[in-house]
């Protein structure tokens, strides 16, 4: 009986210790499970990628650079605009394979390119590294500085996990290794903080071609009219895939007003143009300074026949020969939207081709099928090849031209500076040529403007001063039906691409 009970007594103590051991064991596992949730809490606080442009206050500008599906995309903005940002979370989307608006790829490859490797740790650097979650990063081999504290030196690489399983690569490069330091890479994108040198700049077009990849920029024009003016800003050659948008203080919904407009009074007009508004410094010089291209550049629409309303020619055989269609809504606003523009052509080449854009736009002819068109009375002259003005040959070819046009330059621009300045002219993306000379017609001596890459500014000159109104309009409440106008433009205008 006794060695029973002991038996007993021993079985209990067993069940006992067993029941303190899984209460222990449960203890230590929900212990685990809460420092495992405070570790998850303390990340998703410093997620910095999962907060980018959310919540109440968003960057459109950022999010307009990112919806772009152009291949050469720049942000040319103020200090502090938030420009850099966009262009490190880019870098971060592409290499995990994550962007929300583009066709992701696995084992991505790209360079984020500084003007040295001390600006590369104290900005680009740092911003990847600010976007970059520890947990997704596979490997760092630094330059200089410990693998352990990658922010305190210079990073040559960094790779990244892919979403898709594989492996991609960030490196950082440095204007100042020189050219020779950017061949023969094959990559997915480059991205220049900052405007780089330009055999640099063609040496990375060189190292996404075979893989389409894409090239942004990130910078504040504080250089003068560079490259980057006539390549990207000008787009003279007309390269389709150049895209770009202008950052200024007031588009970053995060810095303080008091803040900016306290350093603004301090800062010169020329640091204010560069610094603040991202713009390159030659407001000074130019002609049509009241342009902006965000306001009066919109994407292309179907436009009602009514509106439809005359073309205009400023002729040129060697020179280039521009023409313009123009259209008019029910408020006087005035839309240019077609052109053509080409040099070292015969009339019957530029009267067809302005009668093929004119089928394209379904453009109004009159009941004997023809084109009507305002230009330049000097076209009014016989050509040295023949006995017949340009005017004639036009005539013959089915566009019948009126040279009674107003060509006194001052009232002209001043005309045109009115419209742009009361927001009633707006040129479609696709008049390029237009666009260009917009951007870069600037004055000469003698309060005269430089008569270089002026045509199709003639053109619109022409047409402008034929118009029964000037482009004054007397203040009044705005109808529903021109604040509904206004707000379509502003959609189109937010979600161009």
């Amino acid at each position: 009986m006794k060695r029973i009970q002991v038996e007993k007594s021993k079985i209990l103590r067993k069940n006992v210790d067993e029941k303190e051991q899984k209460s222990v064991e449960k203890r230590e596992i929900v212990e685990r499970i809460l420092s495992i949730e405070k570790i998850l809490a303390e990340r998703e606080k410093s997620d910095w990628l999962k907060k980018y442009n959310t919540g109440n206050k968003r960057h459109e500008k950022q999010i307009l650079f990112h919806r772009s599906k152009k291949r050469n995309r720049w942000v040319f903005g103020g200090n502090r605009s938030g420009k850099t940002e966009c262009g490190a979370v880019e870098a971060v989307w592409y290499a995990r394979g994550i962007h929300p608006y583009r066709e992701n790829r696995i084992n991505v490859e790209g360079w984020v390119v500084s003007l040295s490797y001390e600006v590369q740790r104290d900005v680009a650097q740092a911003k990847i590294l600010k976007y970059l979650n520890p947990l997704w990063i596979d490997s760092i081999k630094m330059q200089s500085g410990k693998q352990s504290s990658p922010e305190y030196g210079v990073i040559d690489y960094i790779i990244v996990k892919n979403v898709f399983g594989g492996k991609s690569k960030i490196a950082f490069k440095s204007c100042d290794q020189g050219r020779e330091k950017f061949q023969g890479a094959s990559l997915d994108f480059v991205w220049f903080d900052e405007e780089p040198p330009k055999d640099i700049y063609d040496e990375c077009r060189m190292r996404v071609l075979d893989r389409r990849g894409d090239i942004w920029g990130t910078m504040t024009p504080l250089k003068g009219l560079t490259w980057v003016y006539d390549e990207i800003y000008i787009n003279k050659k007309n390269n389709p895939e150049v895209w770009y948008t202008q950052m200024e203080w007031a588009d970053n919904p995060y810095l303080d007003k008091e803040e900016t407009d306290m350093l603004t009074s301090s800062m010169s007009k020329e640091e204010i143009e560069s610094r603040r508004y991202g713009r390159f410094n030659v407001a000074e010089g130019l002609v049509y300074t009241e342009f902006d291209p965000e306001e009066c550049v919109i994407e292309p629409f179907s436009v009602p026949s009514v509106w439809h309303d005359n073309v205009s020619i400023d002729p040129g055989l060697n020179n280039p020969l521009a023409c313009l269609f123009f259209a008019v809504d029910h408020d006087g606003n005035v839309y240019v939207i077609g052109e053509h523009y080409e040099a070292g052509k015969n009339v019957d080449y530029h009267a067809s081709a302005i009668a093929s854009l004119a089928d394209e736009l379904n453009f109004k002819r009159d009941p004997l099928g023809r084109l009507h068109a305002l230009i330049d009375s000097a076209a009014n002259q016989t050509t040295l090849s023949g006995t017949k003005s340009v005017v004639e040959l036009f005539y013959e070819r089915g566009i019948v031209c009126n040279s009674a046009v107003n060509k006194d330059v001052w009232s002209g621009i001043n005309t045109v500076k009115s419209y742009l300045r009361n927001r009633r002219l707006f040129i479609f993306s696709s008049c390029k040529h237009l666009i260009g000379e917009m951007k870069s017609y600037s004055w000469g001596k003698g309060d005269k403007p430089k008569k270089i890459d002026d045509h199709a500014l003639d053109a619109l000159r022409y047409y402008i001063m034929s118009r029964p109104e000037s482009a004054k309009r007397e203040k009044y409440v705005k109808s529903e039906i021109e604040k509904d106008k206004e707000r379509l433009i502003k959609r189109r205008r937010n979600y161009r691409i």
